[in-house]
């Protein structure tokens, strides 16, 4: 690669994935942005996908941090959260050799409209409460954990955002308490994937550090921008992530 084409790659990819790390630390799903500046740059599949979990990783390790100082993480929670979604991401990377790719893309087009609706009309977001900490609860988000992780291990788009609704929705944690978790559960299969990836030598490091450096820049602003505005930010961002997941998932289907 010349150099000029080198520099075309940087200009492309890192200011979308600076705003990729802008949308993870809010609402999850920066994926969804960082993983097609990658392709669109004209980078092999198994490198985009290596280079992009390195500096997901960079990004999300920001997130945690800022979230945990702002009070957001309980690691009686997060960690058997986390333990459970990489048991759950091994089982769902099994599962995807046996189930065709696009039965997950079929499958989503119900899913996606059913939690954009859900998402919509929910108030469990808006909640002021503590978070439950009795030992059902715990349970609860340890199977949201499991059951999530290995859609992410199977699939994978939209992870952090699905686990944020299912913390709040169904184990009724709070918007803040919900967003630590998610982040610790997400540092957590990042990393194990991304090991993967430069053990088989996927991985860009020039370039997914650079990257990595916009990433954080936009998971700090992403980060303070939730602790700011929680709800009245997070909603409409995750709601634009479903919208771009959906037409993502329309086009594969098409087009595939």
């Amino acid at each position: 690669m010349g150099f000029e084409d080198s520099l075309l790659t940087f200009l492309i990819v890192c200011p979308l994935v600076g705003l990729a790390g802008f949308v993870d630390a809010i609402a999850g799903g920066g994926g969804l942005v960082s993983l097609p500046a990658y392709l669109i740059a004209g980078l092999p599949v198994h490198q985009c996908l290596g280079t992009n979990k390195l500096s997901s990783c960079m990004g999300t390790a920001v997130a945690t941090l800022r979230y945990y100082k702002e009070g957001f993480i309980s690691f009686k929670r997060s960690l058997p959260c986390a333990a459970l979604a990489l048991a759950g991401s091994a089982a769902g990377a099994a599962l995807a050799m046996m189930i065709p790719d696009g039965a997950f893309r079929i499958a989503m087009l119900f899913i996606i409209p059913a939690t954009a609706a859900y998402l919509m009309r929910s108030h469990s977001m808006n909640a002021a409460a503590e978070s439950p900490t009795d030992l059902r609860t715990l349970a609860l988000c340890a199977l949201i954990s499991l059951a999530i992780g290995a859609y992410d291990g199977a699939y994978g788009p939209g992870t952090g955002t699905f686990l944020m609704l299912a913390f709040t929705g169904a184990a009724h944690l709070t918007l803040n308490d919900a967003a630590g978790t998610t982040k610790v559960v997400n540092l957590s299969t990042n990393l194990a994937a991304l090991f993967v990836f430069l053990l088989n030598g996927q991985v860009l490091l020039v370039l997914g550090l650079v990257a990595g450096a916009c990433n954080m820049i936009g998971a700090w602003l992403g980060a303070k921008t939730f602790t700011s505005k929680g709800a009245s930010i997070a909603k409409p961002i995750m709601l634009v992530v479903l919208a771009i997941f959906m037409i993502k998932t329309i086009y594969e289907l098409i087009c595939c």
